[in-house]
């Protein structure tokens, strides 16, 4: 069984005597074959455990057992149905890719064909080797590196490296038990906040066979994904919520079926190669918007600037300030809509304060409005504080819920938008927010974590939240269609729910709260790993009394993403204010090329603390660099760019044009740029390397 596109192709086995699996992935750089065959599908249930009994994902009873039944060509992908021999089980794996991309998404949907219920406990979306290239012998074990990332509050998108044989699998001598390893590397989220800790995006790579798998679960709720070892060779398993990791079951009642959330699986030639499949997969799976392209920029009010208090009298002077540079959306974030001081725990109703603004909302909005920018609101949706006055409107069902009791996190009640009265709430608060002001903006921000889930209405606390995740997307996807030309900006403390779920339906992804600018480069240059360049929306936050060169540093930052823009310009100097009117600029012209890029690392992916790092985006004229310097010294930085090796190039600053040059050098051999920093301290550049003409 054979299917694919022109940019992959995969070959699916159909053994008499045993379940569907992997035989061969085609690319046209590729052509890997898996003699290691493991199920595609697994599933796990209270009546079929595992085989030796273990808490993966994979090796599960019902899995092995599944016999191929039927296969279809549908619109936008294969389906292939499988069933249990006694016919009381009915598994289907969807299957779609997008034309010239490297990846494929596959989601499981099971059906309870028996005459009693069936408890789910653990529906994984995709299971797999890791295969060999074809011609190559053996599974080369010790030279698979997994390279896993992890998002913290403040510090987004660490990514470390490790050895599955050195690091993380030590040899176990299994195989004279007769039995495969029991355990797993296992990576999960277990509440809504689905990238804070672990992420759901990963990648395997083989450097001496120039191979890497690149995966993502795209939900925003809970994941797992596991990366185990057989004695045959590695697998890879990718889920959504299970009980062990996460308190889901699912009762399927006879007729009944269940459907996982999407996973994604890229291949492509070493990590660059893998990072720009997935690229151009999450591209073509993103929602239509024209903000896709046109990537305006944006002005907030929030970071490192008013922090939440805004009033009539701080925000006109930033309004005209950030018109006057060039930004072409101005978002007014937290605390428009208090009149106390403190809105923490009475946020809700999302009505204009009286007292923040005496001539009104509506005269702040014009003001943005007749300055030639989209207005903007910061709103948090999803959360109703325990002492406003909707927490005693709506009834009791309308939040997540736990013995009958709702749930409280840092003095909010949390919506649960299964139920129709939250849902009307919230297209209530939009639809007249847009109505009223005609804001064009939201920054949707999401600042707690409920935990495991609702009991309410739910087989388990895992499929109550699984339910709610699920009606947060639709809810998303309601306020698109109601207002095709809004543009929603994606926030969680940061960024703990950067997921592709909800990035499918963003126009940008907040990348971190960080407030100290000298911290922020890491989370600038990894990000693009795990979203896409032109969603990231890093901070670029300069500020009056700083000097040229923190100038530049801040704003470079910002440059090779979605422009976004902070800080007190209406305070700073003229010649300070040269700087960012040129940024933005810059931001202007770059932007056609960020959005079409893919992300490479010509330092290796960042360190949290490495004194120089950097971010590379090819694009089709040439390739954008970043380079921060942050440490006491001035030393050469060497930026490997192996794909232009045996090309001339010609190396401009893109920005900052008017502050002291950095010395460049081209090795054209090894396909290495030198740059050097005139002086120790912060500075940063993005450099333009455009090869010549062959």
């Amino acid at each position: 069984m054979v299917w694919g596109s022109s940019e992959l192709t995969l070959t699916l086995d159909r053994p008499i005597d045993g379940p569907v699996s992997l035989a061969a992935v085609r690319t046209p750089d590729h052509d890997v074959r898996f003699a290691h065959r493991v199920p595609v599908v697994e599933l796990l249930a209270v009546g079929g455990g595992h085989a030796p009994a273990s808490p993966r994902l994979d090796h599960t009873t019902l899995g092995g057992r599944l016999r191929y039944t039927g296969h279809e060509l549908v619109d936008d992908g294969l389906v292939v149905d499988q069933e249990t021999p006694d016919g009381a089980l009915r598994a289907r794996l969807s299957l779609q890719a997008h034309e010239g991309v490297a990846a494929f998404r596959a989601t499981v949907t099971v059906t309870n064909t028996s005459d009693r219920p069936l408890v789910l406990q653990a529906v994984p979306s995709w299971s797999m080797s890791l295969g060999v290239p074809a011609g190559s012998t053996g599974d080369l074990p010790a030279e698979w590196q997994l390279v896993s990332g992890r998002s913290d509050w403040l510090a987004e998108n660490r990514w470390s490296t490790r050895s599955l044989r050195a690091d993380l699998f030590p040899e176990l001598a299994e195989e004279l038990t007769g039995h495969d390893p029991r355990d797993a590397h296992t990576a999960s989220s277990t509440g809504t906040w689905s990238t804070s800790g672990p992420l759901p995006v990963g990648l395997l790579v083989s450097e001496p066979w120039d191979l890497a798998w690149a995966w993502q679960v795209e939900h925003n709720g809970p994941w797992a994904t596991e990366v185990a070892e057989d004695t045959a060779g590695w697998t890879l398993t990718l889920s959504g919520p299970t009980e062990r990791l996460a308190g889901w079951t699912c009762v399927l009642a006879p007729g009944a079926s269940f459907t996982s959330v999407p996973a994604t699986v890229a291949v492509g030639a070493g990590l660059p190669g893998a990072a720009a499949a997935l690229t151009a997969h999450r591209r073509a799976a993103r929602r239509e918007h024209a903000d896709n392209t046109a990537m305006p920029v944006v002005f907030n009010d929030y970071m490192n600037t008013l922090d939440g208090d805004p009033t009539t009298d701080k925000l006109l002077p930033l309004v005209d300030a950030a018109a006057a540079v060039g930004a072409e959306v101005f978002c007014i974030d937290a605390g428009w809509y208090d009149d106390s001081g403190h809105w923490w725990d009475s946020v809700g109703e999302w009505l204009p304060s009286t007292t923040r603004f005496p001539g009104g909302l509506g005269e702040v909005v014009e003001h943005i409005r007749a300055a030639g920018m989209v207005p903007g609101l910061w709103l948090e949706p999803e959360v109703v504080g325990v002492a406003s006055p909707l927490a005693g409107r709506l009834p009791d069902e309308a939040f997540l819920l736990r013995h009958g009791q709702r749930v409280v996190e840092h003095d909010r009640y949390h919506l649960d938008l299964r139920h129709p009265a939250a849902v009307a709430h919230l297209d209530a608060v939009v639809d007249r927010l847009v109505a009223e002001f005609g804001v064009g903006f939201f920054k949707l921000d999401y600042n707690i974590d409920p935990g495991a889930g609702t009991d309410h209405d739910s087989d388990s606390l895992g499929d109550g939240l699984l339910g709610h995740s699920r009606a947060v997307l639709a809810w998303l996807d309601g306020v698109l269609d109601r207002h095709p030309t809004l543009v929603l900006e994606s926030c969680s403390s940061g960024a703990m729910r950067a997921d592709a779920a909800i990035l499918s339906r963003s126009a940008m992804q907040s990348s971190s709260d960080q407030q100290d600018p000298w911290k922020y480069p890491p989370i600038a240059a990894s990000t693009p790993l795990s979203v896409l360049p032109e969603q990231v929306a890093n901070w670029a936050y300069p500020q009056p009394g700083m000097s040229p060169e923190q100038v530049a540093f801040c704003l470079v930052t910002g440059l090779l993403g979605r422009f976004y823009l902070s800080g007190y310009l209406n305070r700073m100097a003229p010649s300070e204010l040269a700087l960012v009117v040129e940024a933005v600029e810059v931001a202007k012209v770059l932007r056609h090329r960020i959005r079409t890029s893919s992300p490479v690392w010509p330092t290796g992916l960042p360190g949290w603390t490495d004194p120089t790092l950097s971010l590379g985006l090819r694009t089709a004229e040439g390739d954008l660099v970043a380079v921060w310097q942050r440490g006491e010294a001035a030393t050469p930085v060497h930026l490997h760019l192996p794909h232009l090796a045996g090309r001339e190039v010609d190396v401009t600053v893109a920005f900052p044009a008017g502050l002291p040059s950095w010395d460049t050098s081209w090795d054209h051999t090894a396909g290495v740029l030198t740059v050097h920093a005139p002086a120790p301290g912060v500075g940063a550049r993005v450099f333009d390397v455009v090869p010549r003409p062959s």
